[in-house]
């Protein structure tokens, strides 16, 4: 089981996570980040980064970010808004950069 980052983290990108990621699996879209949870090793190393406390093991997330848990699959394994194709298992977020779409549920979120 992985990690996922929740709603805490839309429009607050503040990327530490992905500096302290060893295995580079946290990727950018344009309001929010996402753990691949394929590429995931569970280090937890991405937790106590996150100045905002996005970021839960996969498992714990309660009701109301279990649907963070089913979106961050859906940014990878289904194709995003103007995309042909779903990202997949690119091996990594340096070797694609920024994705620059989101998720329904997170392009949806009411800005704050």
């Amino acid at each position: 089981m992985s990690y996922v980052i929740t709603d805490a983290c839309i429009d607050y990108t503040d990327k530490s996570c992905i500096e302290e990621c060893p295995v580079d699996c946290i990727y950018e879209g344009s309001r929010k980040l996402y753990i691949h949870p394929a590429e995931c090793i569970d280090c937890g190393a991405c937790e106590p980064v996150c100045p905002v406390e996005a970021i839960v093991e996969a498992r714990d997330a309660d009701d109301e970010q279990e649907k963070f848990v089913t979106g961050d699959s859906r940014f990878f394994l289904e194709p995003l808004p103007g995309r042909d194709a779903s990202l997949g298992k690119p091996g990594g977020s340096k070797a694609v950069g920024a994705i620059g779409v989101d998720i329904e549920l997170v392009a949806e979120w009411p800005r704050s």
